[in-house]
């Protein structure tokens, strides 16, 4: 998603409270693909909301495009990020449509009504004793969605590629 919104992207910053080990689990996994692709990863960490807009600040000024995972300090944060980031001109490719309707231009976010479905088809076979929750395999949501956000991107003049669904409030 990087390369499509921003195909001349060498320098990625990502952004994400070092107190979520889940966000730092996502960067590490984003940061080998990228540096696959032949970007700069720079990470970049707050601890709390007291510092998301002094380091939101120096990954914007060193970043060509910024990556935000699920964090739910990020997401409770997002408005002051879309300020600094905005405002600088550093398009955010994020983790969840949360994140990603606030401050970033596109996201590969899962849908939850799809996910609550296949969680609840799970609980069902635990419930009703077909299976065992330790001998069930880890699950994931196989359809994520491809959105993207029109306000920012059209701020930004992102041109969005081809098979991205607008984000609609």
């Amino acid at each position: 998603m990087i390369k499509d919104f921003v195909p001349k992207a060498k320098k990625l910053g990502t952004l994400y409270c070092s107190a979520e080990p889940n966000s730092k689990y996502q960067t590490d996994e984003v940061a080998k693909y990228a540096k696959k692709d032949g970007l700069k990863v720079t990470k970049y960490t707050f601890s709390d909301t007291n510092d998301v807009n002094s380091v939101t600040q120096q990954a914007a000024s060193a970043s060509d495009v910024i990556h935000i995972p699920t964090d739910n300090t990020a997401a409770s944060c997002a408005k002051t990020i879309n300020n600094v980031a905005l405002k600088a001109k550093v398009p955010i490719i994020t983790g969840e449509e949360g994140i990603m309707s606030k401050c970033g231009v596109a996201t590969l976010s899962i849908d939850y009504y799809g996910l609550g479905k296949q969680t609840g088809k799970m609980a069902v076979q635990i419930l009703t004793g077909k299976k065992k929750i330790a001998q069930m395999p880890v699950q994931y949501y196989k359809n994520p969605v491809k959105e993207y956000n029109p306000t920012i991107c059209k701020k930004l003049g992102i041109k969005v590629p081809a098979g991205y669904k607008a984000y609609k409030n």
